[in-house]
């Protein structure tokens, strides 16, 4: 507590600026000011040059809950640290956008969309391959960046959402599957880069209060999947203010008058991040010229990754978004460029809702339709981001890693002067090439869907209300499509596959292909796949091949069953011959009988391992599996 002289002084100091304020005082406030430092006492005075005194409205007289008013004002102090500009400049945006959101202002308005220009790349074509060997040399060069803020709730998962399986076949959580990917690449990249020096590539976890304990945890006691300690960051994301009205005003939280409320803010803080953080830079200094940024649960990316980074370094684009094909109207945004009379122009992701309405409303009376490829020309925006290190860094440090906000309030009614709940400012990570200038490279690279996105999101009632024919993006669909790409990928490798044959889990229509799995140090390429299966090879549709070693080759094979192979690095493993054997059956479960595991339940099905045939090779040396 300050001195009383320094408390007059305080007081004094403080009377004066309210005063010369156009709000009203707050008295109750003006009372508590010798509980306050100097800096609480500036942080106060913000507060009421911004219309906030609301929030002092409930005070008692010094000596009553102190400890809680000291609480608060560190509160308002952590709001104020850690958004860009500070609290006033949150609250003056956040009236803005409210204004424009009242007056059904369209954010739009002005801009012209047309399709921008991109790379559509066919997987397993020579062109796909040579972009693969490019984007590989290229991983030395790149960092690459998690954004795992949430949890799994939504899925019905009460864990961590990284900590999830992504197929129950192995039982990998989507963590250990996308460092070992990381630590392969590298590897890769190393062997390519000739005489070069090897160098740790950095990995990122954005994190927030609700998931950054438990990232540290899982990290820790599994020696971080095999990367070093060092190479990985986590940097936690802080929430913002809720608004409780059209003028911004702060919400307090309804159990707590001594807190304000607030929520989630959006993985676009993920840029301010990592400015701040001073990683950039650092990367910068070590000659690094890539990051990749990508989601907590789409176990199908690394599949992606290689050819998209190729795509970036030959094409030179300062912003690269992997993108799917889309159907005309789907539920998934679209990468559109933006031009405008007065020459602003951008290359973004613009909602699958904000699409349709802009094209019928600049020229095209039909808006969003599918062209002759059976797909919408603008392609499906799917979160994942290549950036080219020195332009961004250049952008974030004119907008300190600022990314353009929306606010989205519900309102009570028509008149639009009140809400349900309380809203806040969000921004999201794909919309940082808003504020880039026309001169940026910014396109887009395209891949078959069964290659690269399987999104992990939906709980198993909420997948079973979409549409027919639509992706289902849950626990169930996202293991399918695990075993579908591994398939496809052998069978454009030459391997002969069995169709898949329908199934239905927890109300969810899916193909049910054989359960193929790897490891990524056994091919994180589709050269890789290539180099390691020739002659002629047969796996059926019942069966489970699963392959854990690093230089297991596979010929004439004839696989009706389970096969399960782990070896160590130095161990060559040949596969061939007839393996049959009852295998492991997929079998479904009851989603609501609560003594399975959740990870099971949100599934709808089960792996019955009833026979297989396991060879595990922990020597080194030359070994031959025929049947």
């Amino acid at each position: 507590m300050a001195s009383s002289s320094v408390n007059t002084a305080i007081d004094n100091l403080f009377n004066l600026q309210i005063n010369e304020l156009s709000t009203s005082s707050s008295p109750n406030l003006q009372k508590n000011l010798s509980i306050l430092s100097p800096d609480q006492v500036e942080l106060a005075k913000m507060l009421l040059e911004m219309r906030q005194a609301h929030l002092f409205e409930d005070w008692p007289d010094p000596g009553v809950e102190d400890d809680e008013k000291i609480a608060f004002i560190d509160q308002v102090g952590l709001l104020n640290s850690s958004y860009p500009g500070g609290l006033a400049s949150y609250i003056k945006t956040a009236r803005e956008l409210l204004a424009d959101s009242k007056a059904g202002k369209n954010p739009f308005d002005g801009f012209k969309p047309s399709v921008p220009s991109g790379e559509v790349l066919t997987f397993g074509d020579d062109s796909f391959i040579k972009y693969e060997e490019t984007g590989v040399k290229q991983v030395q060069n790149a960092a690459f960046v998690l954004v795992a803020g949430g949890l799994g709730e939504r899925l019905g998962y009460n864990g961590i959402k990284v900590a999830l399986p992504l197929e129950t076949t192995t039982g990998t959580c989507f963590l250990q599957h996308y460092i070992e990917s990381i630590l392969c690449l590298s590897e890769a990249s190393c062997k390519q880069a000739q005489g070069e020096s090897r160098r740790d590539v950095p990995f990122v976890i954005m994190t927030s209060d609700d998931t950054h304990a438990r990232t540290l945890q899982l990290l820790e006691s599994n020696s971080y999947f095999g990367m070093k300690p060092t190479q990985v960051k986590l940097l936690k994301q802080e929430k913002v203010a809720c608004l409780a009205d059209n003028d911004a005003r702060l919400a307090v939280d309804p159990k707590n008058k001594y807190r304000i409320q607030t929520k989630p803010h959006g993985h676009g803080d993920v840029h301010s991040l990592l400015y701040s953080s001073g990683l950039l830079k650092e990367w910068k200094d070590a000659g690094l010229r890539w990051v990749l940024f990508f989601q907590d649960t789409n176990g199908l990316l690394f599949k992606a990754i290689p050819a998209a980074l190729g795509v970036s370094a030959t094409k030179e684009y300062h912003v690269n978004s992997l993108s799917v094909p889309r159907k005309a109207k789907e539920a998934i945004g679209g990468i559109t460029r933006l031009s405008h009379a007065d020459g602003r122009e951008m290359v973004i992701n613009v909602e699958y809702n904000q699409l349709d309405p802009l094209l019928r409303a600049t020229g095209h009376p039909d808006g969003d339709v599918n062209c002759d490829t059976g797909y919408s020309p603008y392609p499906g925006n799917i979160n994942q981001l290549i950036l080219e290190l020195g332009p961004y860094i250049d952008e974030l440090s004119k907008t300190g890693g600022a990314i353009k906000e929306f606010v989205n309030p519900k309102y009570k009614d028509a008149t639009k002067t009140a809400f349900k709940s309380s809203t806040r400012l969000e921004c999201m990570m794909q919309d940082y090439p808003k504020t880039l200038p026309p001169s940026a490279r910014v396109g887009f690279t395209v891949t078959d869907p069964w290659l690269a996105y399987a999104p992990v999101k939906n709980n198993p009632e909420d997948a079973a209300k979409v549409p027919k024919g639509n992706p289902y993006h849950s626990a169930t669909s996202g293991e399918m499509a695990i075993y579908r790409s591994n398939s496809m990928i052998l069978r454009k490798a030459g391997v002969k596959i069995d169709d898949p044959v329908p199934g239905v889990f927890n109300g969810q229509e899916v193909e049910v292909w054989p359960r193929v799995v790897w490891k990524p140090k056994w091919a994180v390429t589709f050269a890789d796949v290539k180099s390691k299966v020739s002659g002629n090879n047969f796996v059926s549709q019942k069966s489970t091949l699963v392959i854990k070693g690093s230089n297991v080759t596979i010929q004439d094979l004839s696989l009706d069953g389970t096969l399960v192979i782990d070896s160590v690095d130095d161990a060559e493993v040949k596969v061939g011959g007839l393996v049959q054997n009852n295998g492991w059956a997929i079998e479904s479960i009851d989603k609501d009988n609560t003594a399975l595991p959740e990870e099971v339940r949100i599934r709808g099905f089960k792996i019955n391992k009833m026979e297989q045939l396991e060879k595990s090779h922990t020597e080194p040396g030359k070994h031959t599996l025929n049947g």
